[in-house]
């Protein structure tokens, strides 16, 4: 008797507990309006969308940065800003982590000027926390895909840990239980999973992340040219070999990359769940999608009707861009987008 009202306890705490965690997270959700900016700094939006329409011209794979950005901001820590800050010989961040060693710097650039032109039209209004929610909403929007609502008044952190995207992110090969459990854990669907996926619609992935997918072996270094593997069954046989012979020299050149969808690179459309049925996933989280009885139905669905794919779409990212949230004073405006306000030697080494 006494352990059944021990347990039941536990279990009422447990419930009281999260009542009151999504209650704060829909209370500090709830301080993001539409038009936060409409006072301090009325032209916000159309400021950074110009600023980022013209670096997507000049520089046709910023969109797919910036869309890898944002989620690795968001995934990590909450959308707070966290991941543009720089390392300095004080102290460290989220850049150090093995995880961001490969974001593209069109991405960080893109952020960096619109940042600075917001600050000669309405200095310290704008944080860099929705400058990247913004400028990622206009080059989804701009490369084809769903226009979606935002609300602002993100607050940028107070701290970046270096630890924290190789604890949090999803690695190039993590199977699909795997992903399924890490979103489950942030309150995103397999529906979630599988919609905000079909982002690797835009973009590229460097040859070492699908190579143990196309080659049979990592030579050593400098042993010569990497070992074609069997032809693996989930992948087609064509695209196999072009991607061998596109990777040939990745170890000795590890910028080769390829693009994630080798038939509309540049164009936000559902194209991504086209190819896995076909075999050309590139990476095996992607290709997994489609073998995996909880993600297949998503992926048919989303391959036959691209309107389902970019509402699916739209309703994931909107979530993700409240995900952790700074307001407040649990954040600030920051004036650079790479670095704290004030003295940065004050910021704690992670």
């Amino acid at each position: 008797m006494d352990n059944h009202r021990g347990h039941s306890s536990a279990l009422f705490f447990l419930l009281t507990l999260l009542v009151v965690v999504d209650a704060a997270t829909t209370l500090t959700e709830a301080k993001l309006v539409p038009d936060y900016y409409s006072k301090t700094c009325p032209r916000a939006e159309r400021i950074v969308t110009d600023v980022v329409s013209q670096k997507q011209l000049s520089h046709p794979t910023t969109a797919a940065g910036v869309l890898r950005l944002f989620f690795h901001d968001c995934f990590v820590s909450g959308c707070d800003a966290s991941v543009l800050v720089s390392p300095t010989s004080f102290s460290r961040s989220e850049r150090d982590a093995a995880q961001s060693q490969s974001l593209p710097g069109d991405a960080f650039e893109a952020v960096v000027r619109a940042k600075t032109a917001l600050e000669l039209a309405c200095p310290g209004a704008v944080s860099c926390a929705d400058v990247l929610a913004i400028a990622t909403r206009d080059l989804v929007t701009m490369t084809g895909g769903p226009f979606y609502p935002l609300r602002l008044g993100r607050k940028d952190a107070l701290a970046s840990s270096p630890a924290a995207p190789d604890a949090e992110l999803p690695l190039a090969n993590s199977t699909v239980p795997r992903l399924i459990a890490m979103f489950a854990a942030k309150g995103f669907t397999t529906q979630d999973l599988v919609a905000l996926s079909g982002a690797h619609t835009l973009g590229f992935a460097h040859c070492a992340e699908f190579a143990d997918r196309i080659f049979r072996r990592p030579p050593a270094k400098g042993g010569g040219a990497p070992v074609p593997a069997p032809h693996d069954p989930a992948m087609n046989p064509a695209y196999t070999k072009g991607l061998q012979d596109a990777c040939r020299n990745y170890q000795r050149d590890p910028t080769i990359a390829v693009f994630n969808d080798i038939m509309t690179p540049g164009k936000f459309d559902n194209m991504y769940f086209v190819n896995l049925q076909r075999g050309l996933g590139l990476l095996s989280t992607d290709q997994e999608m489609w073998s995996d009885p909880r993600t297949r139905p998503f992926v048919q669905r989303y391959a036959a009707n691209q309107s389902a794919f970019f509402a699916d779409f739209a309703r994931a990212i909107v979530k993700l861009g409240v995900m952790g949230v700074k307001t407040g004073r649990d954040g600030e405006v920051r004036r650079r987008c790479d670095m704290f306000n004030g003295n940065p030697v004050t910021r704690p080494r992670g």
